[in-house]
């Protein structure tokens, strides 16, 4: 089985980078096993869905802004990816892409192989490479997360030992 684990943001924007940050996090530890890639990507709708043709399982690793708490980390599948990566007014949200791909042939993981590991962040649109506070402190619990979906647990639901 192929899996990808992606982060997806923009290393100049904040928090927006919390999803680069955990794959970064993750790449030492994941380094070598077989049929897994990790890497970083900064795009959404229609070329996230060309980064994942090939795989037969994707966790996506972003920022999200629905108004839980900072740093709260959150498991969706495409159907309720509101991500700014996920959609735009160009663009299209990555569950229509992943159906248009595979319409038009393409080798995609199935939609419920297709995880958003998602950190609720706070400055997606100041200028600078740190992340608040409450959304550095997550890393750690999303980079578990991951960790927990690659070790086969379908829906991980218990906080990470040291939480």
């Amino acid at each position: 089985m192929r899996t990808l684990v992606l982060g997806l943001g923009n290393p100049l924007l904040r928090d927006d980078s919390v999803g680069l940050r955990v794959a970064q996090a993750l790449r030492p530890s994941l380094e070598g096993i077989p049929g897994l890639d990790v890497d970083e990507d900064y795009h959404g709708g229609l070329r996230l869905m060309e980064r994942l043709v090939g795989y037969d399982r994707a966790i996506i690793i972003d920022a999200i802004r629905s108004g839980a708490p900072l740093g709260t980390c959150h498991l969706l599948n495409p159907l309720d990816m509101p991500t700014r990566h996920s959609a735009s007014s160009h663009d299209m949200d990555l569950a229509t892409a992943l159906e248009l791909g595979r319409r038009s042939g393409a080798y995609l993981p199935r939609t419920e192989d297709v995880f958003l590991v998602a950190v609720e962040v706070d400055d997606v649109e100041t200028f600078g490479e740190s992340l608040t506070p409450e959304v550095e402190a997550a890393i750690p619990t999303a980079s578990w997360t991951v960790q927990m979906l690659l070790d086969g647990a379908p829906r991980p639901s218990a906080a990470p030992p040291d939480a």
